[in-house]
């Protein structure tokens, strides 16, 4: 025996695919006359909605709301799943077009050893060759703030190598604080 009754109020299923692209597909075109537009690109004019939806039952095609804001709104007569595709095939290789740049941080003090340096020199070529852009950081703490002088002497020879490796300094070093801060990325092909 059932306490509820059956209701879909509360449902919140899959949404419609038309309401996720925001397009008016057939029955959800609100205007009352609109341009139409054939599949194979043809002209049929300002026509009243129900003579496009005639139009589209008889040419088993969907009709597809592409330019909204226009008056009168234009409508063009397609498969709406052939649509859907195109679209999102269009999204797929404009996002593969996108250079994504990151930023990469590379710290360092001012009393590193040469291996260590090497290292980190290294990492930084590795994201240079990769076309991200590094952010070199050196930090001090304690007693090396008493010698910043020295520091930044270091800073400026590591900065020099990094430039050796083909990179374009963007901002020069930058005392904040207990810190000296400079960015580089990649020299453009």
């Amino acid at each position: 025996m059932r306490r509820f009754p059956i209701s879909n109020r509360g449902f919140r299923g899959r949404r419609d695919n038309k309401q996720n692209l925001g397009l008016r597909v057939n029955e959800d075109i609100r205007a009352a006359e609109v341009r139409l537009i054939g599949d194979d690109g043809n002209q049929y004019g300002v026509v009243s909605i129900s003579k496009a939806k005639e139009i589209s039952d008889e040419s088993g095609l969907d009709l597809i709301e592409v330019s909204p804001n226009a008056n009168p709104p234009v409508v063009k007569l397609m498969d709406f799943g052939k649509y859907k595709y195109q679209l999102q095939k269009k999204a797929s290789e404009a996002k593969k077009k996108q250079a994504v740049i990151q930023v990469k941080e590379i710290k360092f003090r001012p009393n590193i050893d040469t291996h260590d340096l090497d290292v980190k020199l290294k990492k930084a070529a590795k994201f240079l060759d990769q076309g991200d852009k590094i952010k070199l950081l050196m930090q001090f703490r304690g007693r090396e703030m008493a010698h910043k002088d020295i520091g930044i002497e270091k800073f400026k020879e590591i900065l020099e190598k990094v430039i050796e490796m083909g990179a374009v300094v963007e901002s020069n070093q930058k005392m904040m604080g207990n810190r000296i801060i400079a960015m580089v990325s990649p020299a453009k092909k």
